[in-house]
């Protein structure tokens, strides 16, 4: 009866809070565009307006959310998760700094770096349900199938069947290598755009919600421009299934199998619509996350 209560006191309940709530808004501002980005990493060629009115005209605009229930189930712990762990070990790198003063951007980058680490171990297995359901369209037509996986649970019950336990974390040291530098360069990026826009802001909490959304924004960007190579990689080894003839063995297969065959244009291929998106859904998470905490943390 008490733990809700006793948990929102906690400095470590209201960053957890707020950053499920930053989550949720991230997720439903970009998941059409994340669509568009998967399906133009696993294709050869199509622009995003090109593989945007495809998907319309042949499978509907709610095709675009398809998917979403598996993220969008673990998308507030997950979320939350990363910001309270980013907030517990950005001091722990910076025991010489007053609990009064902001962290410095050392500590930033480094709790930025484990938080991804550690997070990837949630967020692969959604990751890999999640674009299975995306492509399960283009797949089908390929093995010639006529069956269509209904939602998370059936894709899930499919991949355990076929490589066990083990294979609904196919895919988790690419996202490891993915996310850790990521992280850190998204929390420094943050902080570092967020104090010039609005100087002081790090120390008194005072930035307006535009410094949030366009520090969000930028720190996001910027982080995936950084790690998109190996999001291509991600991808196409989560997007094939499970099998003996399975088309790529590995990281280091996937990135030379691609590049041979596709060039080195196929790492970047669809890494305009995912800025963009990434420029949305990360001003929104920020925005969130930093009105959340500021309303957790009212005196009542």
């Amino acid at each position: 009866m008490d733990f809700w209560p006793e948990f929102l006191a906690s400095s470590w309940g209201k960053e957890f809070v707020a950053g499920g709530f930053g989550g949720i808004a991230g997720l439903i501002s970009g998941y059409p565009l994340d669509s568009i980005r998967i399906r133009q990493q696993n294709s050869k060629s199509g622009s995003a307006f090109n593989v945007f009115r495809h998907v319309v005209a042949k499978e509907g605009p709610l095709s675009l959310y398809r998917g979403m229930a598996a993220p969008l189930a673990s998308v507030t712990f997950q979320n939350a998760m990363v910001f309270q762990i980013y907030a517990m070990l950005l001091r722990t790198f910076d025991r010489q700094i007053l609990a009064s003063d902001p962290p410095s951007y050392k500590g930033v980058a480094l709790g930025g770096i484990a938080a991804g680490a550690i997070q990837s171990l949630i967020i692969s297995p959604v990751e890999l349900v999640k674009i299975q359901l995306q492509l399960q369209s283009k797949t089908n037509q390929c093995n010639n199938q006529v069956t269509r996986l209904k939602g998370p649970r059936d894709v899930t019950r499919r991949i355990v069947k076929q490589a066990g336990l083990r294979g609904i974390y196919r895919g988790l040291t690419v996202t490891v290598l993915r996310d850790a530098h990521s992280h850190g360069l998204y929390f420094w990026v943050y902080e570092y755009t967020k104090e010039q826009l609005h100087p002081g802001c790090r120390k008194n909490g005072h930035e307006s919600f535009q410094t949030m959304l366009v520090a969000g924004g930028l720190a996001g960007s910027v982080s995936w421009i950084s790690c998109y190579p190996l999001d291509v990689v991600k991808t196409r080894l989560q997007a094939q299934s499970q099998s003996k003839t399975a088309k790529y063995h590995g990281i280091v297969d996937c990135f030379r199998q691609s590049v041979r065959t596709e060039g080195y244009g196929v790492l970047w291929r669809g890494v305009g619509t995912t800025v963009g998106r990434a420029f949305i859904v990360n001003g929104a998470i920020f925005t969130a996350y930093e009105t959340a905490l500021r309303f957790l943390c009212m005196p009542q």
